[in-house]
């Protein structure tokens, strides 16, 4: 391991650590977005809270940095397993960021930003099957499914997604580990006020499917700030 590698490890976690979706609505609407809304940091919830044009700048952040960090491994030609280690690296920093106590988002936009210069083409049957189900507001629903088929794509269609037979294999294990991120970082939040009296087994299934402790997303969205802990 070299300390090109580490330096370029720790740069990819510093970053993925900024959070805009938190710093933005807290510029210019002096709120802590993750006492709002659904609290998440993410752009869904600041759009949500503020408004659409606020929530743009921060998408195009998340998908930007997690993109920049694979871009500059490619720069310095670096391999396949080493640019999705670098990309890992930056959806780590962006889900238990060290600007915030390690208390941060899902990662799912990152994790778009990290796939589209290794595989364009997973990117965007990623958003395609995340945004398939926004018509029945089930995206929470989409994204578990994108995110599960990206390792199977990634192995089984790999001519067809660009990506290199040399290539198959890391960047294979490469997305089944940024799936496990954005699951792991689902299904290990603390209990809500609003959960305690969920069952474990109901609770971790509606984390996993839809990404909440609850089934009644009204509720969830708009529940008090003492309910968030």
């Amino acid at each position: 391991m070299t300390l090109e590698f580490i330096l370029l490890l720790i740069g990819a976690y510093l970053l993925g650590s900024i959070h805009a979706g938190y710093m933005l609505p807290k510029w210019f609407y002096g709120i802590d977005i993750r006492e709002h809304g659904t609290g998440k940091i993410g752009a869904s919830n600041v759009m949500r809270v503020t408004s659409k044009w606020m929530a743009i700048p921060v998408t195009i952040f998340d998908i930007g940095k997690g993109a920049l960090a694979v871009w500059i491994a490619q720069l310095m030609e670096l391999g396949a397993a080493t640019q999705i280690t670098i990309g890992i690296a930056v959806v780590i920093g962006h889900n238990w960021p060290i600007f915030l106590n390690f208390k941060g988002g899902r990662g799912i936009f990152t994790t778009l930003g990290v796939i589209i210069p290794l595989s364009p083409w997973t990117g965007l049957i990623l958003l395609f099957i995340t945004y398939i189900f926004a018509p029945v507001k089930q995206v929470a629903f989409g994204v578990f499914l994108g995110l599960l088929s990206m390792p199977f794509l990634s192995w089984f269609l790999y001519e067809t997604l660009g990506i290199g037979i040399e290539d198959r294999l890391p960047i294979t294990l490469g997305f089944g580990a940024l799936t496990l991120l954005a699951l792991l970082r689902r299904v290990i939040t603390p209990r809500t006020a609003l959960s305690q009296s969920v069952p474990a087994l109901e609770l971790f299934f509606n984390r996993l499917f839809f990404d909440r402790d609850i089934r009644d997303s009204k509720v969830w969205i708009n529940r008090k700030s003492g309910d968030r802990d």
